[in-house]
């Protein structure tokens, strides 16, 4: 394992914590971004921290090529009995972003929904250098990240590399150890190598609260350059 993944996700999905259904976004990515200029068998998905799997699991049905590394063996237990179930194809593997066991220049899309977040700075670099690198160039990455005007932010402590700990307030209370990014890091991210196909900082504030807890999320998507 390349990086130290907060043992929080582990104890959820171990006790039953499950994604059923895909993320809204990663539907319209997928659809929007996946080459036309060959069978859906043939275009090839990446998805990094796929949990239980419900993104690849759409992504297998519509018949696209699938693979995912995911931290939590449980998590990937739940996901290939899924897949087996329903005879569904995809290479399912336990282990590390930071260090992909893919071929250079292999997937036409890559997927992150929220799993880059749950590392420091030093391994959140690391993955996006590994996309990047597992890309094929004009190879598109759906990057979603936490922002840095989040509430949950200012209610929590900090743990080291960027990381804060301890969530006591907000959408993301106990969800463990997150990294809050701000529009300046995300241009820092990718400025080399990558082409901003577009960037949304998409929030969403909670009215029934009397202080407005603001939860504030990156869409990007990214095309490898070369």
């Amino acid at each position: 394992m390349g990086y130290k993944i907060d043992p929080v996700w582990e104890q959820k999905y171990s006790e039953g914590h499950r994604e059923m259904y895909p993320w809204d976004t990663v539907v319209s990515f997928v659809f929007s971004n996946s080459p036309k200029d060959k069978p859906r068998n043939q275009v090839r998905i990446l998805e990094v921290g796929f949990g239980t799997g419900s993104n690849l699991w759409f992504a297998a049905r519509e018949g696209f090529h699938v693979s995912g590394i995911e931290a939590s063996q449980s998590a990937v237990d739940f996901a290939r009995r899924r897949f087996e179930q329903e005879n569904l194809r995809g290479e399912l593997l336990q282990g590390s972003f930071t260090d992909l066991p893919f071929d250079t220049d292999s997937f036409d899309l890559v997927i992150d929904r929220g799993a880059l977040v749950c590392v420091g700075w030093s391994d959140h670099r690391a993955a996006i250098g590994e996309i990047a690198r597992v890309l094929k160039p004009g190879g598109r990455f759906h990057y979603n990240g936490y922002c840095d005007s989040d509430s949950s932010l200012r209610c929590a402590t900090p743990a080291g590399d960027g990381l804060v700990k301890d969530i006591r307030e907000g959408g993301l209370a106990g969800v463990g150890q997150l990294l809050f990014v701000s529009r300046r890091e995300v241009g820092d991210l990718f400025r080399d190598g990558w082409k901003t196909l577009s960037l949304y900082r998409r929030e969403f504030t909670n009215m029934a609260q009397t202080n407005g807890d603001i939860h504030a999320q990156w869409l990007g998507i990214f095309e490898k350059l070369f």
